[in-house]
């Protein structure tokens, strides 16, 4: 199968979950974080309804410690879809206690986030999430549904996942439940990047090679900002890198890269021998971090 036969294949798949996500839920949104799977996703939901807009909005946990590049491209996005974006802030679930800013040289609000994710979905009272999780990423996402039942605890449990034969996805729920669904989990990172160079999707300039302040910690090369406590043994270097995977400054590393392009980003992850969330440190907690998080409601 070529190339562009198989994107058309999962471009078609992903647009029949998200139809049937609007189709089967009374309240579904769109979880964006201004990252590559975000901003596809949301270029399918702009295909999936097309000539009519997105009937469902977009959510942004916000965390307080992302990049300004994706925060300033999240937000010139949303004016062009013409979508209306929902922002829940990780610092109001601070200041209310109900979340404890973590400390040390690794400290980081990425787990943060999950109470105000749940919180938001019980205040506006959404019965289904559409998000860019993708089974190659990691183990623990690797075991979900396209259609991942949450209890009315928002937590997740791998083995009561229901079976999806013929494509029949089955969005029934009980009062409490919701629904995370996933329109590219078939999708792999190297299809993200194919489609995004063959629908000429913008990005945020992070994604290409640019020179930084990088904090070098571990062997790993952070962007240097106020949001990391910085240590003794850190070292403060210009290095020129690009991202492969956009989470929050505090825990997501860089590669050091002068690939400009997106033809250039593709040939070098071929090339590459670490995983896409090889990059992300609060992966490295634990050998089952992620998989933790996802079941105490991490999206």
């Amino acid at each position: 199968m070529s190339v562009q036969k198989h994107l058309q294949t999962l471009e078609e798949e992903s647009i029949y979950i998200i139809r049937e996500v609007a189709a089967q839920f009374q309240k579904p949104v769109l979880l964006f974080s201004g990252g590559k799977d975000s901003i596809t996703m949301a270029h399918l939901a702009k295909k999936a309804f097309y000539p009519a807009k997105i009937p469902f909005p977009f959510l942004h946990i916000d965390t307080g410690h992302n990049f300004p590049e994706t925060i300033e491209f999240r937000d010139k996005l949303m004016d062009e879809l013409g979508v209306e974006l929902i922002v829940r802030y990780v610092q109001d679930s601070i200041d209310q206690n109900k979340v404890k800013e973590e400390t040390g040289k690794y400290a980081s609000r990425n787990s943060l986030q999950t109470v105000t994710l749940l919180d938001a979905i019980e205040e506006l009272g959404y019965d289904a999430c559409l998000g860019g999780a993708r089974r190659d990423e990691e183990k623990s996402r690797a075991k979900e549904r396209i259609f991942s039942v949450r209890d009315d605890f928002g937590q997740w449990d791998a083995k009561m996942q229901r079976p999806e034969l013929f494509q029949i996805l089955n969005g029934k729920i009980n009062f409490g439940e919701n629904v995370r669904a996933f329109p590219i989990s078939n999708w792999t990172e190297e299809d993200v990047w194919n489609y995004i160079e063959r629908e000429e999707l913008e990005l945020p300039s992070i994604y290409f090679a640019h020179e930084r302040k990088m904090v070098k910690r571990d062997g790993s090369y952070l962007a240097h900002s106020s949001y990391l406590n910085l240590v003794e043994s850190d070292e403060i270097v210009d290095k020129i890198v690009r991202f492969r995977t956009v989470g929050d400054m505090t825990c997501t590393a860089a590669v050091p890269s002068t690939a400009d392009t997106i033809e250039s980003v593709i040939r070098e992850n071929k090339a590459s021998k670490s995983s896409e969330r090889g990059a992300r440190i609060d992966d490295k907690r634990s050998e089952s971090a992620l998989e933790l998080r996802k079941k105490g409601g991490y999206f």
